[in-house]
């Protein structure tokens, strides 16, 4: 399939409310939207396009115990198995010390933002969205997480994403990626002794934490069809698989 038309959309479940926060990039990496959604308007405006990659930052799926088995299989202590309520993706990167919520084996025992995201997955399935696997389908999604993938665009853990110098640090790290975002080195120029003693910091010119992590996800969205080569996988399809922008990983981080 010709990617030249389609959009790549990034989706972050809100903390907090019941909404979505959405980024969209071109095929150029231009960034075309980002906004707030409800659920509704937001499965609309994906499946009213000619063609959609969309990257979710939610698990596609509740664990299946495979984290419990294997770790039964090496002799794990009865307290650490009982602790694996995970995906084997999870605890892939944990192993490299990345490290994210787990998902639980239930949909009830999961968290409200998981829920959103389960519920996403099967709203967008009934349009006619389907999981991403190299297939030639003029919509699909897949699910990504922006925390591992800066990790992995990064080469190290970065700074806590709610804290100036980890806003700064993952916007930089998207704007030397070719996203035509905001560059954050404005923020720089903006900023005088005037201005800090006043506590008026040009925070205009950051994104927020969710938009950050929607702009993540859409570049994962744009590199899984631009950049294939530079893509990989984590975990396996039955249980769900986190893609990000990177070939390879370190063994540690």
């Amino acid at each position: 399939m010709d990617y030249k038309d389609s959009m790549y959309i990034g989706i972050d479940p809100t903390c907090g409310h019941k909404s979505f926060t959405y980024a969209a990039l071109d095929r150029e990496l231009n960034l075309l939207t980002l906004e707030d959604g409800e659920l509704d308007d937001l499965v609309v405006n994906c499946s009213s396009q000619k063609s959609v990659i969309a990257a979710i930052n939610a698990p596609s799926g509740v664990n299946h115990g495979l984290v419990r088995e294997r770790m039964k299989s090496e002799m794990r202590a009865p307290h650490q198995i009982r602790g694996a309520e995970m995906r084997l993706c999870e605890y892939e990167l944990r192993q490299r010390g990345i490290v994210f919520s787990g998902t639980p084996s239930s949909v009830r025992l999961s968290p409200a933002w998981m829920q959103m995201g389960f519920k996403l997955y099967h709203e967008l399935e009934n349009t006619g969205f389907v999981n991403y696997a190299d297939k030639k389908h003029p919509y699909q999604f897949l699910e990504t997480n922006p925390h591992a993938s800066f990790c992995v665009m990064i080469g190290s853990v970065p700074h806590s994403k709610t804290s100036l110098e980890g806003r700064l640090q993952r916007q930089l790290t998207l704007y030397e990626h070719g996203m035509r975002i905001r560059d954050p080195m404005d923020f720089f120029e903006e900023v005088t002794r005037f201005k800090i003693i006043k506590g008026n910091w040009p925070i205009e010119l950051l994104y927020q934490p969710e938009e950050l992590d929607a702009l993540s996800a859409a570049y994962t969205a744009w590199a899984v069809a631009n950049k294939a080569e530079n893509v990989l996988a984590v975990g396996v399809r039955s249980e769900g698989r986190i893609y990000l922008p990177v070939s390879e990983l370190k063994e540690a981080y």
